[in-house]
């Protein structure tokens, strides 16, 4: 099967590069922005009209969360318009869309892990546009399915994880977060549902929850890469409101994974035996 996936050069594409060889029965064509311009409609029909791919997996996005709330244009271009031009296309041409999306699209006032069939409500520019691309791809009738993911993090790319490590070899003391909850993802871990998916032998469309399994705070992540790495640093807990940022963060992320676990039988590893691997590899 030909494939083409979006976004070669993050955190997501990396991973999913590095799964080729373990795939031989598929043609993985792999494009970033100099080969396919997200926020460019006429190009992006362009590359698959030459490629004429099967499946795209649409894993490139404007993710600068901060940057997006005045860089609204483009985000919207590349989060929204560009994903309804890529629906668009699979819908004319029989081929299947696998979209990520992201936590984001909720306002983080749950008290309970998010389910697929909750009512999305974005606090922010990103979050706006992320819904926006969701809702553009449903509407083109293209056969599809939305993996929505949080905190995601890789050796590759720049993430949460690689800042702690950096931070706690410069200082003795740092803050994080301790009133965000959530899980992060291993892209890896993603990588591999996303393949899983592929392999399966029904494509089931439709909307689905993914990140690594437990419920932690930003604070509980960073005492974990501390911990793991050995580092000595102190690292105070403190509250949102101390640390503002132009974008709001919703206070609640944990997404409920079981439609993904039934649907595609998807196992989903813990997230600190994914951040021991990741850090192995590291």
């Amino acid at each position: 099967m030909k494939i083409l996936i979006t976004g070669r050069n993050g955190q997501l594409g990396s991973e999913l590069y590095d799964l080729k060889e373990a795939y031989p029965h598929h043609q993985m064509v792999f494009v970033d922005r100099e080969e396919m311009d997200l926020s460019n409609p006429e190009q992006i029909i362009e590359v698959l009209t030459v490629e004429k791919p099967e499946i795209i997996i649409s894993a490139g996005a404007y993710t600068a969360v901060d940057k997006a709330e005045s860089d609204q244009e483009l985000c919207d271009a590349v989060n929204h318009i560009a994903v309804k031009t890529i629906g668009a296309w699979a819908a004319d041409n029989n081929a299947k869309v696998i979209h990520i999306s992201t936590d984001y699209v909720f306002d983080g006032t749950s008290e309970t892990p998010l389910k697929e069939t909750d009512a999305p409500d974005p606090i922010n520019v990103y979050g706006l546009t992320k819904l926006h691309g969701e809702q553009a791809l449903r509407a083109s009738g293209a056969n599809h399915v939305i993996i929505r993911t949080a905190w995601v993090y890789s050796t590759y790319g720049a993430n949460f994880v690689k800042t702690m490590m950096r931070l706690m070899n410069e200082r003795e003391e740092i803050g994080v977060v301790a009133d965000q909850i959530g899980t992060p993802t291993y892209a890896r871990d993603l990588a591999q549902a996303i393949m899983q998916i592929i392999e399966a032998p029904e494509f089931v469309q439709g909307v689905y929850h993914y990140s690594n399994e437990g419920k932690i705070s930003w604070h509980d992540f960073a005492m974990a890469v501390k911990e793991l790495n050995g580092f000595s640093t102190k690292v105070n807990a403190i509250g949102s409101n101390a640390f503002p940022t132009p974008a709001k963060r919703p206070n609640f992320s944990l997404l409920d994974k079981s439609k993904i676990k039934e649907v595609y039988q998807v196992a989903v590893p813990d997230w600190k035996d994914s951040l021991k691997e990741m850090l192995a590899k590291l």
